[in-house]
């Protein structure tokens, strides 16, 4: 007889629950101009929550989240998503739309998904982000075309 399957957290309900305790989160909230600030806000058994902050221009690589599903919501300003789509063999591919995520809103994702996320705004940004399990690692990319190119992978409490 197969185990059960364990019970799949609603990452969205968690992120719009932390994103809504600005107590919570609000003392975190700090800018630096060399890269974007981030703080750990949950360290729970099932998932993690982080606060990350963006400067207008900061922004992230093209990555995925090394297996983990996630969720994140705009607290304050405005963010930019890219994403690519993973054709059968898993390589990357860029799609051409992108989302605009405002104050409030949120963006759920699965464990195969590949991103970059941009303050493309002239305001700081700020959002809280919740993955399941808790990240250990993430692949970097670079464009080829309208293709992804695996660049380096880190692991959580060695090269990140």
């Amino acid at each position: 007889m197969n185990a059960p399957e364990p019970p799949r957290l609603d990452l969205a309900s968690i992120a719009l629950r932390l994103a809504a305790q600005t107590a919570l989160w609000q003392p975190q909230v700090r800018y630096t101009p060399a890269s974007r600030h981030y703080a750990r806000l949950v360290a729970a058994a099932d998932y993690e929550a982080w606060l990350l902050t963006w400067l207008p221009g900061q922004g992230t690589d093209w990555h995925d989240h090394g297996g983990s599903a996630g969720a994140f919501v705009t607290v304050r300003g405005t963010l930019t998503e890219r994403h690519a789509w993973l054709d059968s063999s898993g390589t990357p591919t860029i799609l051409p739309e992108e989302r605009r995520l405002s104050t409030g809103s949120l963006r759920s994702f699965g464990t195969r998904h590949v991103h970059r996320v941009t303050n493309d705004a002239l305001e700081p940004a700020v959002s809280v982000h919740v993955y399941a399990p808790a990240l250990v690692a993430m692949t970097t990319y670079r464009p080829d075309g309208d293709r992804l190119i695996a660049t380096s992978s880190q692991l959580a409490g060695q090269n990140w």
